[in-house]
């Protein structure tokens, strides 16, 4: 028999928002809520569940960052929430395998995106199975089993993500993470029925994931709802200095016209699947319903770039991570898999150039041509294959079910799938709404808004979507005016003048560095104890926490900041400049220099031992 998440308190596909309320109503149990995930039940879905000690370590670190925010749940918007992560993303104590057991280790450190949604309260309950490091659209690649569909077994689940996608629509888990190169994140959610957003690259870091095409990759969120994809992206986006493909403020601030202007392909091959015809003919009827104005657009560009990314030098980026592994053990790899990352050895340093010069040219093409449009709406895959057809043809399907999503990454694009409705024959299909780098958010209010119109069941739990009080409104929402603020020490999470932010509505963004320009020391005598920062010649980076606030909050914040501290600007890792505390040099006789700690909480924490 295989794994089933009963319905324990009523918790089966719920939203956050229902998570959300659940917990501060008091009404659940954390112990109850997580036991039926610690079971032996063989499901292709999962490679590995939680057990008691990597539970109780969990409870640990939430009661620890429950009590760093003296026990307030806004602060802690995933508290208790159980989510799943795709098997080539680590989490520190598990074992990550990339769906290959001879590949296998145990990760010492979270996943940046898995630290921060730890850090803000949730989770993790499993890792999910997957296409064999991540190459396959079809859910089938894997020697821990072929992840069925959620709403029919006998067809694909969708890959490279397929047991995330699965576990989200069997409402086990009401968000995952999965990874996206051609289409790893959108592909599953189309066949499964729920959302899947592929941000914009360098917003989500991949620090901590098995690379497939590491200039490509990106982390996707799967969920039941565009507004519960959104709130988990912007819980783990943000710069991270530790990967060097992470982008700072890379998406942009978002609203929507009066008139959404979208574009579709005007080039459309369904290979004779009249189904998913019907089905985007319908999803374009029901957008022209919304009020949005369609126009066909010349599709060849998109269509050539798709093509190179198997058919040009780009598998040698997944081959330079198996490359040992293949040599020392090839029967480990599955062998479609073997046979696609081999094809690495015929390729050149020449052809890999010459291909990136052809890419760019096609990416410029794609941008220009999407200049005057809000976003491009595409089929999310042209068919779906029974695994039974995928078996016959492993290689030709598959690359089938990339004609509208391998393009994406190449062209430095955001997208967002989501549900489109039910085909003649009962199964579901998707679309994709598809914009240029950093236009996570308007994309997300599009699709948001189709969502609430469409009225879909969700996923596969029979479950009708929750009713929306403002159809455009995103989780997370910021007036353009609000101000950015660093802080180093006494006003850090946990610190003892961190009320002075939480209680003035302030946000943490981010943790990240300043530039190697600065020094730290230990002020003398303050209270509670503060540290002072100084540019410095021969400086290093010292890490700091990024706060948003509204400009009367940052206001009365300066009021209370006492000499010899004063808020000036700072200058991140990164090069940009935000607000940020800084130290008169008369503070700094009798100081101690903590600059070789790297930031006030370790010294602290070293001062404490």
């Amino acid at each position: 028999m295989g794994f089933n998440v009963s319905d324990v308190d009523g918790t089966a596909g719920w939203t956050l928002q229902e998570w959300q309320g659940a917990w501060r109503s008091g009404a659940l149990n954390l112990q109850q809520v997580m036991q039926p995930f610690m079971t032996d039940a063989a499901d292709p879905v999962w490679i590995s569940r939680l057990d008691e000690s990597l539970l109780a370590s969990q409870i640990e670190h939430l009661q620890a960052r429950l009590d760093s925010v003296n026990g307030d749940l806004d602060r802690l918007p995933l508290y208790g929430i159980p989510f799943a992560i795709k098997d080539n993303i680590d989490a520190a104590g598990w074992i990550t395998t990339a769906g290959c057991p001879q590949f296998a280790y145990r990760a010492k450190q979270d996943a940046t995106t898995v630290a921060r949604l730890r850090a803000a309260g949730g989770i993790l309950v499993g890792k999910t199975n997957l296409d064999q490091f991540a190459t396959g659209l079809v859910g089938t690649r894997s020697p821990y089993g072929e992840v069925p569909n959620a709403i029919h077994p006998d067809y694909l689940s969708g890959g490279s993500s397929s047991g995330s996608a699965v576990a989200v629509a069997k409402g086990w888990v009401p968000f995952s993470l999965g990874t996206d190169t051609a289409g790893s994140g959108r592909v599953p959610a189309a066949f499964n029925n729920i959302v899947g957003l592929k941000p914009t690259r360098g917003w989500l870091s991949t620090s901590g994931v098995v690379p497939a095409c590491r200039t490509l990759d990106c982390v996707s969120v799967f969920a039941l709802t565009v507004a519960d994809a959104w709130q988990i992206a912007r819980l783990a986006g943000g710069y991270d200095p530790t990967d060097p493909y992470s982008r700072a403020d890379v998406v942009q601030p978002s609203s929507l016209p009066a008139t959404l202007r979208l574009a579709y392909p005007a080039q459309l091959d369904f290979k004779g699947d009249a189904a998913a015809e019907g089905c985007f003919n319908d999803a374009v009827d029901g957008l022209r319903a919304m009020g949005a104005q369609l126009t066909a657009i010349d599709f060849t560009a998109f269509r050539t770039l798709a093509a190179l990314l198997y058919e040009g030098p780009w598998v040698a980026e997944r081959f330079a991570v198996i490359e040992q592994l293949l040599d020392r053990e090839p029967t480990a790899v599955h062998p479609v898999v073997r046979q696609i990352v081999e094809s690495a050895r015929n390729f050149s340093a020449c052809d890999a150039f010459r291909s990136e010069y052809r890419r760019a040219e096609l990416a410029r093409q794609i941008t220009l041509a999407l200049g005057d449009f809000d976003a491009l709406v595409v089929p999310t895959t042209p068919s779906i294959f029974t695994r039974d057809q995928v078996r016959e043809a492993p290689i030709a399907l598959n690359s089938r079910l990339g004609e509208f999503t391998n393009f994406t990454n190449l062209a430095d694009l955001s997208a967002l799938a989501v549900p489109a409705g039910w085909r003649g024959d009962g199964l579901p299909a998707g679309i994709t709404f598809i914009s240029t780098a950093g236009r996570d958010g308007t994309l997300a209010r599009i699709a948001q808004r189709w969502q609430a119109q469409r009225g879909l069941s969700l996923g596969a739990t029979g479950r009708a979507l929750p009713v929306q009080v403002d159809g455009d409104a995103l989780v997370g929402d910021e007036p353009d005016d609000t101000i950015r603020l660093a802080v180093v020490g006494a006003h850090l999470c946990g610190m003892p003048l961190n009320h002075q932010l939480t209680s003035r509505h302030a946000r943490l963004l981010e943790t990240t560095q300043t530039q190697a320009c600065y020094r730290l020391y230990a002020l003398a005598g303050t209270v509670p104890p503060k540290p002072g920062l100084v540019r410095a010649a021969d400086g290093q980076s010292i890490e700091v926490e990024v706060w948003s606030l509204s400009p009367p909050a940052f206001a009365s914040f300066v009021a209370e900041v006492p000499a010899p501290l004063g808020i000036g600007t700072l200058e991140l890792v990164d090069g940009r400049l935000v607000k940020g505390f800084i130290c008169e040099p008369c503070a700094l006789e009798g100081a101690t220099d903590i600059t070789a700690f790297g930031g006030w909480r370790a010294y602290r924490a070293a001062v404490a031992d």
